[in-house]
């Protein structure tokens, strides 16, 4: 009889957690070794029914959806933030994307330590984790990660994730051919709080530079966003307008290039025909910090060059030999970027150089096609390294190693009992394991 294995996790929702859970689920289940079973949770303010509307490839998870607990797993599966982390099971597993920065929070380690494996991302992650300590409010002792944390990349599906000359939105790709330049950079990510430059994608700073680097070029590219803050609504993309014009608006000079807007959620397929549009040359990304980087990595599998700063999660990945992996220091979180309990003022995350950032913008335009070369080497070696099918043998063997073996469910068979005869003295309970 398996072990039961219960997943609490955001799957059903648009967001990075939601991949990362369904990713997750979805290995288990192939690998067949367990009784699976998915309690939903809401992930934030970001748009739910993802099974749904992609039923064709994700409509299998529904006959594993449960809506509570009944009894006590074998093996309990949050997929959150640490400090949500509540033991439940047996045994007792934390999946977090990690932290951005260079700390969390002593919340995120109590939470870590209560359970008994916790799992993330990078190798970034896991350094942070271990690197944050604290004391203790009495002075008695230093509150430090004492659970094992093993890292689990996320896979690219390369199912999903391929080169493709035939498009099935048509809408979305009239969309990106109707702009009149031939090369575009795309940026992927929320555009989260934090003034120009200290937003954690850094989507605002990524915009400014692009209008000050090509100004007044007599050939100009243009520039994609693939955002929004919170979900799809009129008034979210309204606002992300609203912030473009702003930025436009505080650059000097005129003959600025173009930047497009295309807003709110897609599903794999259609982030997979926005990454192969021939229009799209480029993705350039200014991070200040990533858990992991799943935009990147699915970017990467496509032969496509990249541009972006060299520091926290994605590196695992990113080869500086075969991207464009831009310098800079480390730098204190601004206020406007801090998040309570979780981006902590104390802590630093990662500052690009400004002449790194316009040599990166430029040198990818003007010598592409060498770009392009290293971008082969890249794509054949994210997919080698970094697909799904990868990370369902890495979840293998960090479960084998560190998941003890449980006792199994007993199943207990009575005998068949005369019903006027009395049963011989011998004839006991079996229990058959």
């Amino acid at each position: 009889m398996k072990n039961t294995f219960v997943i609490s996790c955001p799957i059903d929702t648009f967001s990075g957690y939601g991949a990362r859970s369904r990713d997750f689920v979805k290995a288990l289940i192939e690998l067949d070794k367990y009784e699976v079973s998915i309690i939903p949770q809401r992930w934030g303010n970001t748009p739910e029914n993802f099974i749904e509307q992609n039923k064709k490839e994700w409509g299998f998870l529904k006959q594993y959806l449960i809506p509570n607990l009944q009894t006590k797993p074998d093996i309990w599966c949050m997929i959150t933030v640490p400090n949500e982390f509540q033991p439940v099971g047996k045994y007792n597993i934390g999946l977090t994307a990690g932290m951005e920065t260079t700390h969390v929070h002593s919340s995120w380690i109590e939470g870590c330590n209560r359970m008994d494996l916790i799992l993330t991302s990078s190798k970034h992650s896991k350094q942070t984790f271990e690197a944050s300590q604290y004391q203790a409010k009495d002075g008695s002792h230093i509150l430090k990660i004492e659970k094992p944390i093993k890292v689990l990349f996320e896979g690219a599906n390369l199912s999903v994730y391929k080169e493709i000359k035939n498009f099935t939105n048509e809408d979305l790709k009239n969309k990106i051919s109707s702009i009149p330049e031939d090369f575009a950079y795309l940026t992927v990510g929320h555009w989260m709080q934090g003034d120009i430059g200290h937003d954690r994608k850094n989507i605002g700073l990524t915009i400014k530079a692009f209008y000050e680097i090509f100004k007044g070029k007599p050939k100009k590219p243009a520039l994609i966003l693939k955002t929004c803050a919170v979900g799809g609504s009129n008034a979210d993309r309204v606002e992300m307008l609203r912030r473009i014009d702003l930025i436009r608006e505080s650059v000097k000079g005129d003959d600025l290039p173009n930047v497009y807007l295309l807003h709110g959620d897609f599903t794999d397929i259609e982030m997979n025909e926005i990454y192969n549009h021939p229009k799209i040359k480029a993705m350039i990304s200014l991070t200040k910090g990533e858990g992991f980087g799943r935009p990147l990595l699915e970017f990467s599998v496509l032969n496509k060059p990249i541009i972006t700063t060299g520091w926290s999660g994605h590196v695992d990945f990113l080869s500086k030999d075969y991207c464009a992996l831009l310098g800079g220091e480390l730098e204190k979180v601004h206020p406007s970027a801090q998040v309570k309990d979780m981006i902590l003022a104390e802590a630093q995350w990662f500052k690009v150089g400004d002449q790194w950032i316009g040599n990166g913008y430029q040198d990818v335009y003007l010598k592409y096609s060498e770009w392009k070369e290293k971008s082969k080497k890249q794509g054949f070696h994210s997919r080698k390294n970094f697909s799904y099918k990868k990370m369902k043998i890495k979840i293998k063997e960090i479960f084998d190693l560190t998941i003890p073996e449980l006792p199994k469910k007993l199943e207990l068979k009575l005998p068949g009992i005369d019903k006027i005869k009395m049963p011989k003295k011998d004839n006991k309970l079996k229990i058959i394991k």
